[in-house]
């Protein structure tokens, strides 16, 4: 065949030689996904034009943050911050040394697996009555969502009014079948408002995967179900459980890190960590101990410990998200 009959292979610049062996088989060989890599910019500084306002919030509002918190835990600051010394350890040896600091763990602990565990039971139970509602399906999800639109500190003072003991309306109903309920002077109180407030702010957000998680289970597999005669009760959870996990594990996972960071503008509108502390969580401790009681060094200390629990957090997210999942029903 002469040479100008010759059919040069797409992908291949014109004037490669054909006959250069390795060359030529590399290039044919390349994979596609090289394309999709390459910058397309041929302008360097339009790329970094539009990676600007992402990368100054992230350095003003994280990575500076996080620097400063880093270098005032390992110093000592006096409280108008003229002087700083610096004490290595000393602040994060006083800090797990603390009674008040181990209880307010203990307390962060508890609260976050209650209402951890809470939300996703009572998500779980909408989202599974969402398929067996015929009339006012709009309704009601469109009521189930309405939490996620209030912001928390709002929805905080909701629920210290409704179950204020003095003016309450769900407060008067308690006093009225003879229980005791006081949130200002009960710890116990107050611990369970705060929690019924997380749980109603955050059901909707679990709601919404948990019910996109279910429409994704095949139809088919529940139909044959019932026709073994499986009722619908078995049929979630023998079929739709076990095929909703890697949902429901992101979910657990999140739930984690809103009970230790996001629940700060519900207690503050709620308890404000009281009665005596029974309601101070470690991220409200931290705002009680930098802001309030001035102690630079240790709030700072407690937020290095917070950030190395959000981190633990997110890597455990993101394991689960690329964990291969294999299912047999």
């Amino acid at each position: 065949m002469p040479a100008a009959d010759v059919l040069i292979p797409a992908g291949v610049p014109k004037g490669t030689p054909l006959f250069g062996g390795r060359r030529l088989f590399e290039r044919l060989t390349r994979s596609s996904e090289d394309g999709l890599k390459r910058a397309h910019f041929k302008n360097h500084w339009i790329a970094a034009a539009l990676l600007s306002p992402q990368l100054i919030i992230l350095l003003f509002f994280f990575f500076i943050p996080s620097w400063k918190a880093l270098s005032l835990a390992f110093v000592q600051v006096d409280p108008f911050g003229g002087k700083s010394l610096f004490v290595g350890w000393r602040n994060f040896t006083e800090l797990f040394a603390s009674e008040s600091y181990r209880n307010s763990a203990w307390l962060t602990f508890w609260f976050t697996i209650v209402q951890n565990i809470a939300t996703l039971a009572l998500a779980g139970a909408l989202a599974f009555a969402t398929d067996h509602i015929i009339r006012g399906r709009f309704a009601y999800r469109s009521i189930l969502l309405l939490p996620y639109a209030i912001a928390p500190v709002i929805s905080g003072a909701i629920w210290a009014y409704l179950f204020n003991p003095t003016v309450g309306p769900v407060a008067m109903g308690i006093h009225a079948m003879g229980l005791p309920w006081d949130p200002n002077l009960r710890s116990g109180d107050a611990l369970i408002l705060i929690t019924i407030s997380a749980v109603w702010k955050h059901i909707c957000y679990d709601y919404i995967f948990l019910v996109a998680a279910m429409l994704a289970v095949p139809q088919s597999l529940r139909e044959a179900a019932a026709i073994d005669g499986a009722g619908q009760l078995k049929r979630f959870f023998t079929i739709s459980l076990p095929l909703i996990t890697p949902t429901i594990m992101y979910l657990f996972i999140i739930n984690m890190v809103y009970g230790l960071f996001d629940t700060f503008p519900i207690i503050d509108a709620v308890t404000s960590g009281g009665p005596a502390g029974s309601t101070t969580t470690l991220v409200y401790k931290v705002y009680q101990d930098g802001f309030v009681m001035l102690n630079l060094g240790s709030s700072a200390a407690q937020s290095v410990i917070l950030m190395i629990l959000a981190v633990t957090f997110t890597v455990l997210q993101f394991r689960a998200m690329d964990r291969k999942v294999n299912y047999q029903v």
